[in-house]
Formats: C-alpha cells, structure tokens, sequence
C-alpha cells in the first residue's frame, strides 16, 4: 500500500548564505550563515516545525553530488521532512544564494543556479505518482514551472491530483527565472487550473491574471477555479477570498531583521492550519504571525517558528 504523507512539496533547493553584517554590500561582508534554501523545501521545514511528530512531511527536490548535497539532506532529516525523493543529479552542482540584507525592505538575491539547477531536472517519470494522489496537501511552486523537465513534472504531478483538496500552487515568481513573462502567466494558469489553493503576493499575482489590485486579483483567481485565493500585501496585511468569505488580516509589526524567508514560514503555516482544519481566519491570522516571526531572524529553514509562538502573537495581534 502507498504510504500516505500529510505535505507533499516539489521543487527548488539550495543552500543559502545570509551575511552576518546588514546593510553592508556583498564586497564588504566578512562572513556568512549557511542555512537550507529554497522555497517548497522551506515551506515543508515550516510545516514540519508546526506539525511536530504527528505530521509526516515530505519534499521532492534533486541536489548535485557535491559537499553540499549531503548538507541538504541532514538539514531536512533534522527538521523532520523525509527525504527518499531528494535525487542526485550526477553532473550539476548543488545551488548557492547569496544574499545582502537592507531592512527594511531591501534584501537583494544572488542566485547560482547556473548552467542549471538539479532540482529543475526533475523528470516526472521519476515521480511516485500515487504518493502524490494520496497526499493530505500537495505544494508546487511557480518557479518549477520556468524550464524542463521540471515544467512538464510539475504540470503532470498536478494533473494526476485530479483537483484534489488540498492542492497549493504557490505563484513563487522569480523573473530571473523566466525568458519571457507572458509564457510565465501562461503556465501559472495552466497549474493552478488544477490547484485547489492559490498563494502570491501582488507582483506574483498580476503575472497570473494581470492586475495587482489584491481584490480583482483574488476574484481572477476564484474565477480559475481555485477554492481558496490568498494574496500577501506586504506592509498592507493579507487578503483571503473564497467563493463565500472574504478575510482582510492587518500586518503585524516587528522589527525586520531579513524578510526572505517570510513568505516560506507563511506558506508553512497555511499548510499547517488548513491540514487540521482550522477556521480560516485563524488560519490566515497564524500564517501572518509566522511570517513576521521570520522577517525578524535572519535565517529562514533554521529561524521556522514553533506553534507555541505563534499562537502567542496571532492572540496578541488580534487585541
């Protein structure tokens, strides 16, 4: 029988390298923080912190037979995401980010992913198809979608999900990715045709649907087919739309130390609170704090928050 995981993700990985000087530029800085990376990975770490032992959390991803890819690997198994789908591409080398950190909100990304990354060879004959069907929630992202075979993996990991609740396609839009912005719209629209649950913030969004306006994007949204449209406003809060609820939550305050890993720790804990069933304004009110929780830590993977502490400051946000 297949076993049946709670949180399935695919796609990206990397080890990122935060500096430990701020507000400094790449030139000028002494030394760095290596830490796991790579958005659906985060998301599944996240999930995994929330959920504790009781959650079975897994993610597919490639790393390269390199130092680095071992690292990947006991850095997951240490949050408490499997790891039997993290494949091993024989020739590329696992990916590194840099990144400068400019709060409060400037955080510039240098990726090196090139001449490719592993995890965008994912091919989707090497997916375990019903362990995707039978998966409680299933996670893809946007930018799995930027080039093969990763593109056709990721499209054909959503079909064989046939729609099934709960399926999250985060819209996860890094330009650099992407030779040309209009196939991008294309395809988020071809993924979240079979999504049950979209995630963007406004930049991301108006690539799959063309406007920005967190209203008409997420009514857009619904109107894919979507079940659930969420749309990150940044210093503006949340916007959450179902076809019979809307949910406006306000941002919550902290002093941001890195904001990169915001939006995985919110994704995390949606995963997390639609899994058991919360009501839905907690659920947005507890991915809210959790995003703000990890905007005020340097780290993403590693400064994941525990429910506890999030519980605490969605209560407090909400007096």
């Amino acid at each position: 029988m297949t076993e049946v995981f709670d949180v399935i993700t695919i796609g990206r990985v990397g080890v990122d390298l935060y500096p430990e000087q701020s507000g400094v530029s790449l030139a000028e800085v002494e030394s760095f923080h290596k830490s796991l990376g790579g958005s659906p990975v985060n998301v599944a770490v996240a999930a995994a912190r929330l959920g504790g032992e009781g959650l079975k959390v897994a993610a597919i991803t490639k790393v390269g037979d390199d130092g680095f890819g071992p690292y990947v690997r006991a850095a997951m198994e240490r949050f408490g995401v499997d790891t039997r789908w993290v494949g091993t591409d024989p020739v590329l080398r696992t990916p590194v980010v840099f990144c400068e950190i400019h709060p409060p909100d400037s955080f510039p990304l240098l990726f090196y992913r090139e001449p490719k990354a592993p995890d965008m060879n994912i091919a989707l004959e090497e997916l375990e198809l019903d362990a995707i069907r039978a998966a409680r929630l299933f996670w893809t992202t946007g930018t799995g979608l930027s080039d093969e075979p990763s593109r056709t993996a990721t499209i054909g990991a959503l079909e064989a999900r046939g729609g099934k609740s709960i399926t999250v396609h985060d819209l996860d839009h890094r330009p650099m990715f992407w030779r040309d912005e209009d196939e991008a719209g294309e395809l988020a629209r071809a993924a979240l045709a079979h999504a049950t649950v979209a995630v963007g913030n406004q930049d991301e969004v108006a690539v799959a649907v063309g406007t920005r306006d967190p209203w008409e994007a997420s009514e857009a949204l619904l109107e894919l087919g979507v079940e659930l449209a969420v749309v990150k406003r940044g210093p503006e809060g949340v916007l959450a739309r179902t076809r019979d609820q809307s949910i406006e939550v306000e941002p919550i305050r902290l002093e941001v130390v890195n904001g990169l890993g915001a939006g995985d720790a919110f994704g995390g804990a949606l995963a997390h609170g639609l899994l058991v069933g919360d009501d839905l304004e907690l659920v947005i009110r507890r991915a809210n704090a959790a995003g703000a929780l990890v905007a005020s830590r340097l780290a993403c993977a590693d400064d994941m928050p525990f429910l506890p502490e999030l519980e605490e400051l969605a209560q407090g946000a909400t007096r």
